[in-house]
Parts: C-alpha cells; sequence; structure tokens
C-alpha cells in the first residue's frame, strides 16, 4: 500500500512537467512560423535585407544574447519574465527564419516541417519510454555539437563544399540524438521537482521548452539542406 502513491506522485511530477514543456515548446514553435510566414507575405524580411544587413545582424545577435541570458539567468528571474524572454525569442527567431521563404519554395518548407515534427515525435517519444540510461550518449553529443559549431564557423570562411554536407549530415544526427536524450533528461528532472514547488516548476518548464525549441528548429533547419527545393 505504500509503494504505489510514491510511484504515482513519481509519474505525476513526470507527466505535469512534460505536459507544460510540450505545450510551450508548440507555442513557441507556433510564434516562430506565423511571424515567419508574416514577415516574407508583408514583405517585411525584403525590407529589412534591402535597407542593409546591420539590421538583420542585429536581430541574430539580439535572438542569441536572448538564449544565452535565457539560460544563465533562469534560477535568478521569475517565471514570468523567463516567460517573456522566451516569447521574445521565438518572435525574433520567426523574424530571422523567415529568410528561408526566400531561399526554399513553400512546399518543400511544409514537408521539412512535417518530416521535422515526425522524427522529433518518434526521438522524444524514444526518450522518454526508453529504460537505457541516455546520459553518456548525452555527454558525447554535447561535445559533438561543439565540433559542429566549431566546424560551421570555420566553414563560413573556408566555403567548402565537402565539410558543408559532412556538417549537414553529422547535425542531424546530432540532433535526433540529442532529442532523445533532452527529453529523458526532462523526464529525470520532472521526479525531483516537487508538485507544490510551483515557481521551480515554471521556471524547468520554460528552460525544458526552450531546450526542445532549439532541438526542433536546428534540426528542421538542417534537413532543410537536405529536403528543401530551392527557387
Amino acid at each position: 500500500m505504500y509503494t504505489v502513491p510514491a510511484i504515482s506522485q513519481y509519474e505525476a511530477r513526470q507527466n505535469l512537467l512534460l505536459q507544460r514543456v510540450y505545450a510551450w515548446m508548440a507555442g513557441g514553435l507556433g510564434i516562430t512560423g506565423i511571424t515567419a510566414m508574416w514577415a516574407y507575405s508583408s514583405g517585411t524580411i525584403q525590407d529589412l535585407l534591402m535597407r542593409g544587413t546591420g539590421l538583420f545582424i542585429g536581430l541574430l545577435i539580439a535572438e542569441l544574447v536572448l538564449v544565452i541570458a535565457l539560460g544563465w539567468m533562469i534560477g535568478r528571474i521569475s517565471p514570468a519574465v523567463a516567460a517573456a524572454m522566451f516569447v521574445a525569442y521565438s518572435l525574433i527567431n520567426g523574424l530571422t527564419l523567415s529568410v528561408v521563404f526566400m531561399v526554399y519554395t513553400e512546399a518543400s518548407v511544409a514537408t521539412t516541417f512535417l518530416v521535422t515534427a515526425g522524427t522529433f515525435a518518434g526521438m522524444s517519444a524514444y526518450g522518454y519510454m526508453t529504460k537505457r540510461d541516455l546520459s553518456a550518449m548525452g555527454s558525447l553529443l554535447r561535445m559533438a555539437l561543439l565540433g559542429f559549431l566549431l566546424g560551421t564557423i570555420v566553414n563560413i570562411f573556408w566555403a567548402n563544399s565537402t565539410l558543408y554536407w559532412f556538417l549537414t549530415y553529422a547535425g542531424i544526427a546530432i540532433f535526433i540524438g540529442l532529442i532523445a536524450y533532452d527529453t529523458q533528461k526532462i523526464k529525470k528532472l520532472g521526479a525531483q521537482i516537487g508538485l507544490a514547488n510551483e515557481d521551480t516548476l515554471r521556471r524547468a518548464t520554460i528552460l525544458g521548452a526552450l531546450t526542445l525549441y532549439l532541438d526542433f528548429v536546428n534540426l528542421f533547419l538542417l534537413l532543410l539542406r537536405v529536403l528543401g527545393r530551392r527557387r
């Protein structure tokens, strides 16, 4: 009689956090997608680029600062501020990502989004259900991600097509693995947070949503290199 309630509470903590994380992540993706489509269809992004690259680069810097600040300050800011920063990041990211509609056809963008969504759903489900501890895999993936980022920076200046495609497929594999790892990490975190500690739960929700949001968006952009049809 003592074991069953403990298991139920353990699962309730996990499910509550994951439900909120998925809801916030979906909301963030929705904001990004709607903003991107609006910025492209209204001509806003075209006008922005015609005025020079300075403003666009400023947006890229702003979203980078936001995502770093949110991850760094999550334990010291209120849940409301964290939520506002996440929404702001989703909006700005939508503006910068609207350029994909200028490069790729709308049909191929939609197809790639569906492929990304299906891949995400499958790997997130695996991360949630597997009994295997993915911590060791996560450490390797983090190191691989660092190598991917460094290689991407180098190739901006080198512009080597072979390295470009190597990084593309390596990045796809890395983010597919990270989806499973991050899902399991959030699941474990949910079991550690007391249901009564609402502020901590809200902060963990935003951080978890941001983590999976980034996994999804990066996988989408990499798959778009492979599946996208240029205009």
